[in-house]
Formats: C-alpha cells, sequence, structure tokens
C-alpha cells in the first residue's frame, strides 16, 4: 500500500480579536484564518505498531512522541471508531518553527487523521474527522479542513470563506518560541479588548481586502513582544520591506506576516530580508 505524503500547511490568524476570559475559563475569538502554500509533511506506512519519527529542520524541537498531536489524534480516531490502537508508522517532516503561532501541531494532526483514515479504510468524511480533530485542540477542525475561515467563539465555530484572495505573503519568524499559555496570560494582564467580528469587506478583491485587513488588528501581539521583544523587530522589518502593504503576527505569535500585491513582491522582499537575516526562518508563500 502506498499513500503518497500530505502537506500539513501553516495556518496564518489574518487578524486576531480576543475578548476577556470567560467563567469557564476560555478567550472567545473573532479571527479569519487562511492557509499557507508551504507547511510540514506527513506521511504513513503499514507498520506493527503506531509510531511516529521525526525529520526535518526542526524536529529536533519537538517533545517525546507521546507528547505529539499525530499520535493523539490517530488514537483519538481509533477509540471513536471502536478499533484497537493501528499499526501505522508516521514519519513528520518537520519544517515549520516550533511554538510559531502557525498552528503546525494540529495541522500535522489533520494531515494524520487524513492519512490514517485511507491507510485503514474508513468510511469517514472530512466532518467526521473535525469532530475527532476537537479533541486534541479548539483549532483541530479548522486545521483539519485547511480551508479559509472565519472562526467565533473559542475558535471552533467556523464559517468557510471562499471569496477570500490568494494573498502574496512572507512568512517571517525571528527564531525564538512564543508560548501561547505566557502571551494569554499576559494579555489578561492588560487592558480587555473584544471579540468583535468585523462586517466583510465590501469586495473581495485584493486591494480592497489589503486595506480592510489594515482595519483589524492582532490583540495577542503587544504581549507577545512585551514577552518576546525581537517580535516587535520581526515586524520592524516586515513592514519596511519593499512594496509591503500590511506587517502584522499570526496567533500567539512568534511568526509575522507581510502581505504584498504581487507574487514578485513578496518573492523580492523574502530574498533581500533572507540576506540581511540569516539566522530567521522566511519563506515566501500564497495565503489562500
Amino acid at each position: 500500500m502506498t499513500i503518497p505524503a500530505v502537506l500539513a500547511p501553516a495556518k496564518v490568524n489574518l487578524f486576531l480579536h480576543v475578548g476577556p476570559l470567560d467563567p469557564d475559563g476560555y478567550h472567545p475569538l473573532s479571527s479569519l484564518v487562511a492557509f499557507a502554500e508551504v507547511g510540514d509533511r506527513v506521511s504513513v506506512v503499514p507498520a506493527d505498531r503506531l509510531s511516529l519519527s521525526v525529520s526535518g529542520p526542526f524536529g529536533r524541537g519537538l517533545d517525546g512522541e507521546g507528547d505529539n498531536l499525530v499520535l493523539r489524534a490517530v488514537r483519538a480516531l481509533a477509540d471513536c471508531v471502536g478499533l484497537p490502537e493501528p499499526g501505522l508508522a508516521f514519519t513528520l517532516d518537520k519544517r515549520l518553527p516550533i511554538a510559531a503561532g502557525l498552528g503546525g501541531g494540529s495541522s500535522d494532526a489533520g494531515a494524520a487523521l487524513k492519512l490514517a483514515r485511507d491507510a485503514l479504510n474508513l468510511s469517514l468524511d472530512d466532518a467526521a474527522l473535525a469532530a475527532v480533530a476537537a479533541r486534541i485542540g479548539a483549532d483541530g477542525p479548522m486545521c483539519l479542513h485547511a480551508r479559509a475561515a472565519w472562526a467565533g467563539g473559542r475558535g471552533d465555530r467556523l464559517t468557510f470563506e471562499p471569496r477570500l484572495p490568494g494573498m502574496p505573503a512572507v512568512l517571517i519568524n525571528p527564531g525564538v518560541p512564543s508560548p501561547t499559555g505566557a502571551v494569554y496570560r499576559g494579555y489578561d494582564a492588560g487592558p480587555p479588548a473584544t471579540a468583535d467580528e468585523p462586517s466583510p469587506p465590501g469586495d473581495w478583491s485584493l486591494p480592497v481586502v489589503l486595506d480592510w485587513l489594515a482595519a483589524q488588528r492582532n490583540d495577542l501581539q503587544p504581549p507577545a513582544v512585551a514577552l518576546q521583544p525581537v517580535i516587535g523587530e520581526a515586524l520592524e522589518a516586515a513592514a519596511a520591506l519593499p512594496e509591503v502593504r500590511l506587517a502584522r503576527m499570526s496567533g500567539s505569535g512568534a511568526t509575522v506576516f507581510a502581505l504584498f500585491a504581487t507574487a514578485s513582491a513578496a518573492a523580492g522582499a523574502a530574498r533581500a530580508l533572507s540576506a540581511s537575516r540569516p539566522h530567521w526562518w522566511v519563506q515566501s508563500t500564497v495565503l489562500s
């Protein structure tokens, strides 16, 4: 049996509006999420037992396999369909930075669920797999679908947005982790914002969408920069790129994205930034 490897794409929060902590200990969110053409890659082959091997430029940054969302997701799938732990050997080619605000672990888990479904010949659609993905995290379903979507509630209430145009972008990570829990604690210590959902843009042409996004915000950006000042340096570097239209942090950081009107402008900006900041992770891509 040969099953092609699956891309686990980077998730980018184009904006992220965050409300104060609710009585259940969660923050309400409003976001528009897009996915990149870059990400990790996940593959699987039959084996005697369930296992995971990790390679790639960021593989060493992961904890032991028992903590990895790939294995947790596959075990949750087996439990949901009443099967014993499957004999599948997964390989994760880890190409996204760790704790980077790109949903890497959840995206890896979503890719693994799709691979496990095919390997085990399960008659489950993506909606059923998304319900399994929800067991491992609030952003599990959105990363399972890997489609542009409005996210509300705790990030688990999704409305797909097929009108979002492809947006040339540069992803920039300055090489530091930005742990989500610490960023939220910093947010809670400051003045509360609201999880307001903005009205959609007047039309979905790229110039209008870029202007509309510039009027939004990421409420986790200030506490993340306070915790890791180099994120602020990355934001300043992104904002200074030629022809850039918008620079903002994704999720809880530390990755920054810069948006452009053309793919050639994004590619040129990525080359220039890579040359001046060789120790940073810099990738040109398209968000859609």
